[in-house]
């Protein structure tokens, strides 16, 4: 999986080869520059002749050169570390457009099945960590290779046999490095998900607040919480503590193999095989050599935690995306309001069963109520025709046109929706009503909001229509957020409209008044009404009455009463 998921990620980093490149090469300079400098310092303490002996004028000459070549590397290392920062964040940045892009396209199965907070967590935290791990990758993997590969071929130039030695102690720190790198991306994996369920854990508090109050149930969840942050804990010691082993054994080699070099340089220089500024130089290569190594373990351990994290993220991107619309597919639609049920059937559980064999068949303009028992597919029934999902067998048409054979945008436009839960964006009124729609002048909203009776409360808002509200709504109450909600489907009624639970959380008084403007709105308009209220669908030309999936009786208010059957149980249990 780790392999799968280090060339996904250089698929992404493969789009900024010329970057890539830069910095390969200024990486490539940096360490030449770099090992130039020990030579040079070499052949200066040679210069040291004695006392007395000493060549001033070819050693101020050699720390001239010296200071030009740092001088460089510091440039070089500068620019380097701007294109790497630059291919790190753009990778990122597509990484996490991706994501979000793959969101927008995902089946409400999957959202319907996922903690908000963890599909949040894996698009902003864990881009975040894996963004942190590549950058370390980049800035320092490619000078460290670099580095190891030159300071080689120096040494084996300067002396074969104690180059030797430092190559036969080398693996030893690879071994170590992988050793430890194997266990830590286990670790870092569960941190991350450890920190994905506090994640969602907090999302769904917050967001529910109210709640947790009106049953104070804040001791329960703190107990909740700190076993998540008890796990998360846990999982973050371990993998902390286990990558941190990487460094000090890595040191610890890289001591001993400095040791060596020393050891076996001293008696070269007594034998007379080598000379002190040669002893000098290869010292200084054998500490930038085992260098690398220390750094390269530091990278390993990072890319671990980032390769979790990246995981998570391409988990996310390789989801399969709702069905494409058919190429065929009307680009536009004007809707009648003709709709045909033919043998649907359908359940979210597939082992268990929802809707079966429904059948159904409405004309144009007809005003249908949807009831029934809690359970019985009433808002399951409106997600079907909505296309939100596709039923598993049988089909539905509107206008003659398989549902299936048409854009979702399409079909969607020829609807209009009031939900009992309201959706509100951060935005003024005036934005929340249009929905960022263009061509509505401000006459047109006042009047629907006066339709939908929204306009009163409005006018006694700090700056009416221009007033800014938080997400969800801010200090609005239920009622007013579903005024809103109702005044968007008046600014731009649809052939076709659905009123789930719409007056749910409004007033007697206002209801019967929105009442009136809504058989108003739905006069020779096709409509579709979810109601647990049975006084507001007397009205319904036809009135479907569910259980179990199934329809179980249909027809007009006062042709359901006279059979005294469901509905009649149902109506007169509202008015005992």
């Amino acid at each position: 999986m780790k392999k799968g998921t280090l060339k996904k990620v250089l698929g992404y980093a493969g789009k900024y080869r010329i970057l890539i490149f830069i910095s390969m090469f200024l990486a490539v300079v940096t360490a030449l520059l770099s090992l130039y400098v020990p030579i040079l310092a070499g052949r200066a303490v040679d210069q040291l002749l004695g006392k007395d002996a000493v060549n001033f004028g070819n050693v101020i000459n050699i720390l001239i050169r010296m200071a030009v070549s740092v001088l460089i590397v510091a440039i070089c290392q500068w620019i380097m570390n701007k294109a790497n920062n630059k291919i790190t964040f753009q990778v990122v940045r597509d990484v996490r457009t991706e994501a979000f892009d793959k969101l927008q396209k995902l089946p409400f199965e999957y959202l319907d099945t996922k903690q908000t907070g963890d599909i949040v967590s894996k698009i902003i935290s864990d881009v975040d960590l894996f963004s942190d791990g590549l950058l370390m990758g980049f800035t320092q993997l490619f000078t460290g290779i670099v580095t190891i590969l030159g300071t080689l071929i120096f040494m084996f130039y300067l002396n074969a046999k104690i180059a030797l030695v430092v190559v036969v102690l080398t693996p030893l720190s690879l071994f170590v490095a992988k050793f430890v790198a194997g266990r830590s991306f286990t670790l870092f994996k569960q941190q991350s998900e450890a920190r994905s369920d506090q994640t969602a854990f907090v999302d769904e508090m917050i967001g529910n607040l109210s709640v947790v109050k009106a049953f104070a149930h804040e001791d329960e969840n703190m107990e909740y919480f700190d076993d998540i942050n008890e796990r998360l804990e846990k999982t973050s010691v371990k993998a902390t503590f286990i990558s941190s082993l990487t460094n000090p054994s890595t040191r610890f080699i890289n001591n001993l193999v400095y040791a060596a070099v020393a050891l076996f340089g001293a008696f070269s220089c007594i034998s007379g095989r080598m000379t002190v500024g040669g002893l000098t130089i290869f010292l200084s290569y054998a500490n930038q050599y085992t260098k690398p190594f220390n750094e390269i373990s530091g990278v390993i351990t990072e890319l671990q935690n980032a390769l979790a994290c990246a995981e998570r993220v391409f988990s996310l991107i390789e989801e399969k995306t709702e069905i494409a619309d058919k190429d065929s597919a009307p680009s536009s639609l004007e809707a009648e309001g003709i709709v045909d049920i033919k043998d649907a059937s359908f359940s979210y559980d597939k082992s268990k069963k929802l809707i079966e064999d429904l059948n159904l068949n409405i004309k144009k303009g007809q005003r249908v109520a949807i009831v029934g028992p809690t359970g019985s597919g009433k808002t399951t029934l409106i997600n079907l025709l909505m296309r939100f999902y596709d039923v598993d067998k049988g089909s539905i048409s509107i206008d003659g046109y398989d549902i299936r054979d048409i854009k979702r945008s399409v079909l969607r436009s020829n609807f209009g929706m009031v939900l009992q839960e309201t959706w509100l964006k951060s935005g003024t009124i005036r934005d929340n009503i249009t929905l960022g729609r263009e061509g509505f002048t401000d006459e047109e909203i006042v009047e629907a909001a006066k339709a939908s009776h929204a306009h009163s409360f409005i006018k006694r808002l700090p700056k009416g229509y221009d007033t800014v509200i938080s997400e969800n709504g801010g200090n609005l109450s239920q009622g007013q957020k579903q005024l809103l909600c109702i005044t968007r489907v008046m600014l731009s009624i649809p052939p076709m409209l659905i009123l789930d639970e719409a007056t749910s959380s409004i007033d007697t008084s206002t209801e019967i008044r929105i009442q009136k403007a809504f058989n108003k709105m739905m006069k020779g308009r096709t409509s579709f009404i979810v109601a647990h209220r049975l006084s507001t669908i007397r009205e319904a030309d036809v009135i479907l009455v569910m259980k179990d999936g199934h329809i179980i009786e249909q027809g007009a208010h006062q042709e359901l009463l006279d059979r005294k059957g469901f509905y009649y149980n149902l109506y007169n249990s509202q008015f005992a």
